[in-house]
């Protein structure tokens, strides 16, 4: 039963030490603890303590693995403006014809038909053209040059001029190497410009170890944009909306699913982003889970009907992030509110390099659609 505070933004709120935000992720990936939340009702605090590599135990033989297979791309590029000074560009998307979204610092100083240079280019005229201002998001439309239309010569100058876009809270100078730790064992389709962090605890070895005991990995694509990482800002929740993101599901992973299902198998997301491909295909399938590819909007909240999804392996998220409402969709808000301070009070790693938790079938509190 929702509660009248579900669908207020300020009911999403904690307070996290600093010394809790991870600044790098734990060697190896499968170390990371985790929190097992087990049967419940809403409120209640029934969990166990362990790490990843345990995950091996806890799943069962037939029990399969949904992973986002999106890889980050270094969608950040330093650029010089036409006024003078330095800024920088976030590639969000592309639109087609060498334009693409992307967010702008400084933006006020990113005017309709400026030219962005590439900054420490070697070329002597690689500039960039600012075609628009993007309304709904607030950042700007940029024209690349002919040379740059196709996605393969983007990626090339990508990989050239530009860098991982780390979160803000992470501080890439303390640490290196972040290029290949920023990255899933799975990332193989380049698109996003955040990882699915939650699959960044999956080892190589665990994976095999997983598939030696006969739990099935199957795999989606979200390229992470806006509507996954974006803070939420509206107070009143009951409208909200999220910046589109593309998604494929193939039909490879919903045979996967349903042989799962057949079998008495469960499946379990790994990450809110691999929640949010799979529900969204059943729900463009209207009431059938069926492949699908596109770009998808769906906010996953306190009174959402999973269809699809048994369980969750996730990590631990920002404030008033719409990560925390789709977790609360699967145990409460006022029992993951509860399960955060326990962690905290635990010493567990919050945001991308932090530990995880992993949300298991008895533990849903939202009753699921019958099939």
């Amino acid at each position: 039963m929702l509660d009248q505070k579900d669908n207020l933004l300020s009911s999403y709120n904690y307070d996290l030490p600093n010394d809790l935000i991870a600044q790098s992720p734990i060697e190896s990936r499968h170390d990371a603890k985790l929190m097992i939340v087990k049967d419940g009702l809403d409120e209640s605090l029934n969990l166990m303590h362990a790490k990843v590599w345990d995950l091996k135990e806890v799943l069962q033989t037939g029990d399969l693995l949904v992973v986002n297979n999106t890889r980050v791309i270094k969608a950040r590029l330093k650029i010089r403006l036409s006024r003078g000074g330095l800024g920088e560009l976030l590639l969000m998307e592309p639109r087609g014809n060498g334009q693409w979204l992307c967010l702008g610092r400084p933006a006020r100083r990113m005017r309709r038909g400026d030219q962005l240079c590439l900054d420490k280019s070697p070329y002597d005229s690689l500039c960039l053209k600012v075609v628009d201002k993007d309304e709904s998001t607030g950042g700007r439309i940029i024209q690349f040059p002919n040379e740059f239309t196709s996605r393969m010569e983007m990626e090339n100058l990508l990989d050239l001029f530009g860098e991982v876009p780390l979160p803000p809270y992470i501080d890439k100078d303390k640490s290196s190497g972040h290029d290949e730790k920023y990255q899933t064992r799975f990332a193989s389709k380049p698109g996003a410009i955040a990882a699915p962090t939650a699959g960044l605890h999956l080892s190589d070895e665990l994976i095999e170890n997983l598939k030696s005991r006969g739990i099935r990995i199957a795999q989606i694509t979200l390229h992470v944009g806006l509507g996954t990482f974006r803070p939420l800002e509206k107070e009143d929740l009951s409208q909200l909306n999220l910046h589109s993101e593309w998604i494929n599901v193939t039909e490879e992973t919903i045979r996967a699913i349903t042989n799962c299902k057949e079998d008495g198998g469960k499946v379990f997301a790994v990450g809110t982003t691999s929640v949010r491909a799979l529900e969204a295909a059943y729900l463009s399938g209207r009431g059938v889970l069926k492949p699908y590819e596109g770009k998808v909007n769906l906010v996953i909240k306190p009174g959402f009907e999973f269809s699809v999804i048994d369980g969750l392996l996730t990590n631990f998220h920002l404030p008033k992030s719409s990560l925390l409402l789709l977790v609360s969709a699967l145990i409460g808000r006022k029992r993951m509110l509860k399960l955060y301070q326990h962690a905290i009070s635990k010493k567990y790693r919050f945001f991308s390099y932090g530990d995880a938790m992993l949300i298991t079938p008895e533990s849903v509190v939202q009753t699921k659609k019958s099939s």
